[in-house]
């Protein structure tokens, strides 16, 4: 049997590499390497314009994985923008909601990790807490720089989440925003201070969104769930 493909959205972002000051579409190793060791091909997938493009790449996938990142527009969730909203990216915004619509409407298996998360809520009509320090009063989701903090997150009662990491688990987060409102979803886990830390919707197909970053925190059990849904459903197709 052949390896399911697993998309990864991507940045585009200014980047230097050798000799090279460009615009560049990349993506930390990390997801990379978690999909792989999940025994799937990473497949990265760069923001494309065209309006088919979403249907036509997942048509080609076994699953996707809606990666982490800028900030999203707030007008997508009908807000005006917090002081430290910043730098959201209107190609990206809009290529990986056309490819949450096409997951979607083929039942891809998919995953959205810290930002995917938050966009698989505002997607579905919700909302963000722009500024998480605002409503916890610390700042331990978000540490500065490039560090990642660390918080245990509960899992709710026959949840996927709870089915992959037990009732608490500790995990690795780097946010400043979070999802205030999931119309669809249900919550499935939480951090201490409230803050919604995973949320699934009803039904079999295999969706998941988590606030943490799973391909930090050696919890590969979410990329392995993940790749293990996405070869049932490429074994279907083929059959």
């Amino acid at each position: 049997m052949s390896r399911p493909l697993i998309g990864l959205s991507t940045y585009r972002e200014p980047a230097r590499w050798g000799v090279w000051d460009a615009s560049a579409d990349l993506l930390p190793t990390a997801y990379a390497t978690a999909v792989e060791r999940a025994g799937g091909v990473p497949v990265l997938l760069p923001p494309v314009q065209a309006a088919d493009a979403a249907a036509s790449v997942t048509a080609r996938l076994d699953a996707l994985v809606v990666s982490g990142g800028a900030d999203i527009d707030p007008a997508r969730y009908d807000q005006a923008p917090h002081r430290c909203t910043v730098r959201w990216c209107a190609d990206r915004d809009g290529w990986e909601l056309a490819l949450l619509d096409a997951a979607e409407a083929t039942g891809l298996p998919t995953l959205g990790v810290c930002r995917g998360m938050q966009l698989l809520a505002v997607r579905a009509g919700g909302s963000l807490h722009q500024h998480v320090p605002d409503l916890v009063g610390h700042e331990r989701h978000g540490p500065p720089g490039d560090a990642f903090g660390k918080t245990t997150v509960r899992t709710g009662p026959g949840s996927v989440a709870a089915s992959l990491l037990g009732e608490r688990s500790l995990v690795r987060c780097h946010h400043h925003q979070s999802v205030r409102e999931h119309p669809g979803f249900a919550a499935t886990a939480w951090a201490a201070d409230g803050v919604v830390e995973a949320m699934e919707p009803p039904g079999e197909r295999f969706c998941v969104g988590v606030q943490w970053h799973p391909e930090m925190s050696g919890d590969a059990e979410l990329f392995r769930a993940l790749v293990h849904a996405a070869g049932r459903r490429g074994a279907s197709r083929g059959s």
